[in-house]
């Protein structure tokens, strides 16, 4: 017992000296500054991208048929639809690609292209609320390849690559009560129509000036944008655009309207029909003197390969 005592007295000093060490340590550490961890970068995050590619195929051919047709037929369309959004705050910013690409080949007719299309919309906006933005649009239309009207008399050049091409900006409000449902309105929208190749500048085909390959147009502009799955695997889209021209003809009101009906098959199948509408008093290209605007329609049906990006 005495021997125990004796070996606690001890070793009394080492302890008092490590239990002043520990304390003097916890100390410093509590005094230490912990370095701030950097915020994560959200810019990446406030991007999203996507889109939608389509491939449609279709294929005829008859042997000794008695009713009479193309021995052989094929159809090849092709539409790539792209997107890119960024959010920041208050500030939105919406952008859309379309391109669209077909042709048709039978044995009578040869080749003929069914369908040609290049649109950019870009809309940038400040949102006062959840359902109401103000703010700027733009817009670029145009086409990839030179087309042609067929007649009995043969082909006629019609239009190309930016003949006509379109290029609009805008100034207006955009309101969205839905979220598949959104409405631009602008009281002061300025498009320019360019019409690059001289022959059909000179006959003033597309508004131009005679002569001229450009002309400016003030307006007022309106479109209604709509996409939403109706049932499972069956989504439907439409754009409509309303253009008045304050300079000439305000009540003449031009239309661009496209719409995609696309039902879902299997993973990459698809079955699509699209249906396109388009006015435009300045396309005088139609009539007994080629002279005369029209109510244009252009109809797609097909099924194929699609592939969401």
């Amino acid at each position: 017992m005495r021997f125990a005592t004796l070996m606690v007295l001890c070793l009394l000093p080492f302890i008092s000296i490590a239990q002043d060490k520990a304390i003097r340590t916890l100390q410093l550490e509590s005094g230490t500054v912990v370095p701030k961890v950097p915020a994560p970068d959200t810019s990446r995050k406030a991007w999203k991208k996507g889109g939608m590619y389509r491939m449609n195929l279709g294929q005829g051919s008859l042997s000794n048929w008695a009713a009479g047709g193309d021995d052989f037929s094929i159809n090849i369309n092709t539409t790539l639809n792209l997107y890119a959004t960024h959010r920041k705050k208050n500030f939105n910013w919406d952008n859309s690609l379309d391109l669209a690409l077909g042709f048709l080949k039978t044995t009578t007719l040869g080749t003929r292209k069914n369908d040609d299309r290049i649109d950019l919309v870009s809309k940038y906006n400040y949102s006062i609320n959840k359902k109401t933005t103000i703010g700027s649009l733009f817009n670029f239309r145009t086409q990839f390849f030179n087309g042609y009207s067929y007649s009995t008399t043969g082909k006629q050049y019609a239009s190309g690559f930016m003949s006509p091409g379109y290029v609009l900006t805008s100034l207006g409000v955009d309101f969205k009560p839905k979220k598949e449902l959104s409405l631009f309105l602008s009281p002061l929208t300025s498009r320019w129509v360019f019409v690059k190749n001289d022959s059909l500048a000179s006959k003033a085909s597309y508004g131009v000036d005679t002569g001229m390959n450009v002309i400016n147009q003030l307006g007022a502009f309106a479109t209604v944008n709509y996409q939403k799955e109706l049932v499972k695997n069956l989504t439907y889209k439409s754009r409509l655009d309303m253009f008045s021209n304050y300079k000439k003809n305000p009540l003449n009101v031009d239309i661009y309207m496209t719409n995609i009906i696309a039902v879902k098959i299997f993973k990459l199948l698809s079955f699509n029909w699209s249906f396109d509408v388009i006015y435009d008093d300045d396309t005088r290209i139609f009539g007994e003197n080629k002279d005369a605007p029209a109510l244009q329609l252009k109809s797609i049906v097909g099924a194929g390969f699609q592939l969401r990006i």
